[in-house]
């Protein structure tokens, strides 16, 4: 029998945790370029930057991997880039199109460790690495990749509206990396529906059945919901009875966890019944869990109990708002 939930003490554990922390760390560098985002009408904040071009877009994304990973496991950390850069261009509903790469270390054998990694997972999402740049460092280890993409039609992070469903879309299938605590979803025998299931989602955007989305990022289900409610402008009530853990996780850790196969959806109940049929397919979970509000609070939810886990009224989370 499954333990009974402290909300309190489950919202407090959440808020402490390094990966909140670190997306709190977003704010005051994005108001630094808030004056270049409005000048040139290029919204920050979302998974990608939105460039008009012609009656398309290119999408533009970059992410860095923390030094420790890169350090102790250099060839896992390069699959990790290029995952996380992939996963951002469909969650915007676009489709990669190249990829290029800084990575920096001490010595050969662990830059070419992590550009076998890179090289590795590339092939997977069949997408070309075109150039980066390499250091050598005197001891420090760094690796950051830039993703470049095209959407017909975008899904964004700012659209949710009030009465909005949230829905959870991943893989049902995966293993927890305990030193991490990620969930890898994508495992080798997945690779033949890995771009299929990943094809979702520009088909999605551009059937217009979804008003705005994210990738789940390092701060798991729980930041990812409340990332996608700031940038709303709304709030939420995360429902966690729908929430399925795995077997290994607590609560709190699989609400935290980064999933390499991950997205939080947000949908009108006009399209709620389409989209279940469509993610209804053999390796891939859904499940609605939450629902938009007009509040200014994102709300953990749990049989007749509530309690607030962020109330953007007092505290900005990632900063970047509707």
């Amino acid at each position: 029998m499954a333990s009974p939930v402290n909300l309190p003490a489950l919202a407090e554990r959440l808020r402490a945790s390094e990966a909140f922390r670190n997306k709190c760390r977003i704010a005051p560098v994005a108001e630094i370029f808030n004056t270049l985002s409005q000048s040139f009408g290029i919204k920050n904040g979302d998974d990608a930057a939105v460039i008009p071009q012609g009656d398309e877009y290119l999408l533009l994304a970059a992410e860095g991997i923390q030094a420790d990973l890169v350090r102790q496991s250099p060839r896992f950390a390069g699959k990790c880039a290029v995952l996380a850069n992939i996963n951002d261009i469909y969650a915007m509903g676009g489709r990669p199109l190249a990829l290029v790469d800084v990575v920096g270390a001490p010595d050969e054998e662990h830059s070419l460790e992590i550009c076998r990694g890179i090289r590795d997972s590339a092939l997977r999402y069949q997408t070309p690495v075109v150039g980066g740049h390499l250091l050598r460092t005197s001891q420090d280890y760094s690796l950051s990749l830039a993703v470049l993409g095209r959407a017909k039609r975008c899904i964004t992070s700012f659209d949710a509206h009030p009465g909005d469903h949230l829905l959870l879309l991943r893989r049902s299938r995966g293993v927890k990396i305990s030193v991490h605590g990620f969930w890898n979803c994508t495992l080798p025998e997945d690779d033949a529906t890995l771009i299929h299931d990943l094809e979702l989602l520009p088909y999605c955007a551009e059937q217009g059945l979804l008003r705005a989305g994210k990738d789940i990022s390092m701060a798991g289900i729980s930041g990812t919901a409340l990332m996608l409610a700031e940038a709303s402008g709304i709030g939420l009530n995360l429902d966690l009875d729908n929430i399925a853990v795995p077997d290994g996780y607590t609560l709190a850790e699989w609400l935290l966890a980064f999933m390499s196969y991950g997205f939080l959806l947000a949908a009108h109940p006009d399209s709620l019944e389409t989209l279940i049929a469509l993610f209804r397919t053999p390796g891939l979970y859904s499940a609605v869990i939450g629902r938009f509000n007009a509040q200014d609070q994102v709300r953990l939810c749990l049989g007749s109990e509530e309690h607030i886990l962020w109330d953007f009224a007092k505290e900005s989370f990632a900063g970047a708002r509707a």
